[in-house]
């Protein structure tokens, strides 16, 4: 495997733990607005609380070192993205920045503050939708390059169905695999009440997920043929995503074997993501940039490929750390600790 392609590979993996670990954080902050708002906060805030406690510290560790990454291995894709990501970009930024003032402050009364609940829950929708922008402006279209200068036409992405399909499948998977663990928590805790709530959650945004999903196929058939054609070589993964998407639900449907469902969903979005990102190669960006044009020395790209690797091999235990000692401690997941400090 060249360089290239095990920088690429690489990068995918931690943006896929991303996709995973921020999606559950995003969809709880809404879920947990959503509840204030039906007035079921008290069913299901003490759940989702004792989620995001332990977690939010380490979710954007994914997306940084993707971010570093991709300009490490990859410079030119700076050079390509840097005015077409200059709104979302900073419109995520701002976001994330709100949510982490949100935990911060939350020691001193923000969490009962009306305010910044409805800027927590919101966030937890538009971060998504704005940092989903990046794969849709990838398929071309939107940049053009002109004797050496680039050019970015906003009225080309808004004015395309594709970007609109992109936008709300990220909506509805935050919504969809954030419930989904929500169930699976909610069972280990024992916590009826608030199982019920985010089962019927799971539930209800099961099938928009995979009508998005068909929305996605079909605008970006008309959008970037290539790109889809090239997905057609890889139906198969696709096709077992949708297996996995069947497991997870029935699971649910049946109440039962909930950690298992919540497995199903991580496979149903793995063999996606990787049919999705194996499709797109070699391109980064269509039809300008490749995953081969101007990338990095050997050197710099030998000594970048061990130290993320070293990275997800340092990450990974942590984060099964994390799940042991607090998430997934029995005592810790009933909220019996809590109690005790109480």
């Amino acid at each position: 495997m060249s360089y290239e392609l095990l920088g690429m590979t690489v990068l995918w993996i931690f943006l896929f733990g991303y996709l995973i670990v921020a999606s559950i954080d995003f969809g709880a902050g809404f879920f947990s607005y959503y509840s204030v708002l039906t007035g079921k906060r008290q069913l299901i805030h003490s759940v989702i609380e004792r989620y995001l406690s332990p977690v939010w510290e380490v979710t954007n560790v994914f997306l940084v070192f993707f971010i570093i990454g991709l300009v490490g291995f990859f410079p030119d894709t700076a050079y390509y993205y840097g005015t077409a990501l200059l709104i979302p970009g900073s419109l995520a930024l701002i976001l994330l920045a709100v949510r982490g003032s949100y935990y911060a402050f939350s020691t001193y009364g923000s969490r009962d503050s009306k305010v910044y609940m409805f800027l927590y829950g919101i966030s937890g929708l538009l971060i998504p939708a704005a940092l989903s922008t990046i794969l849709a402006i990838s398929e071309g279209g939107y940049i053009i390059e002109e004797n050496g200068a680039i050019a970015f036409s906003f009225t080309a992405l808004f004015g395309n169905l594709y970007p609109y399909s992109v936008i709300i499948l990220a909506l509805v998977s935050v919504l969809y695999i954030s419930a989904m663990f929500l169930t699976y928590y909610a069972a280990k805790a024992e916590d009826k009440p608030a199982l019920e709530i985010v089962r019927t959650y799971a539930l209800s945004w099961a099938l928009p997920t995979i009508l998005a999903s068909l929305l996605v196929f079909y605008a970006i058939q008309r959008h970037n043929e290539q790109h889809f054609m090239n997905m057609l070589n890889y139906a198969w993964m696709f096709v077992l995503s949708f297996v996995f998407f069947l497991i997870a639900v029935i699971l649910v449907w049946k109440r039962t074997n909930y950690g298992f469902a919540f497995i199903a969903v991580m496979f149903q979005f793995g063999f996606a993501w990787f049919g999705y990102g194996r499709a797109h190669l070699p391109y980064l960006l269509y039809p300008y940039l490749t995953i081969y044009d101007n990338f990095t020395n050997p050197a710099m790209a030998q000594a970048l490929v061990i130290a993320f690797i070293a990275g997800l091999c340092i990450l990974i235990p942590s984060l099964y750390l994390l799940l042991k000692l607090f998430l997934f401690n029995a005592s810790y997941v009933k909220g019996m600790k809590k109690q005790k400090k109480a």
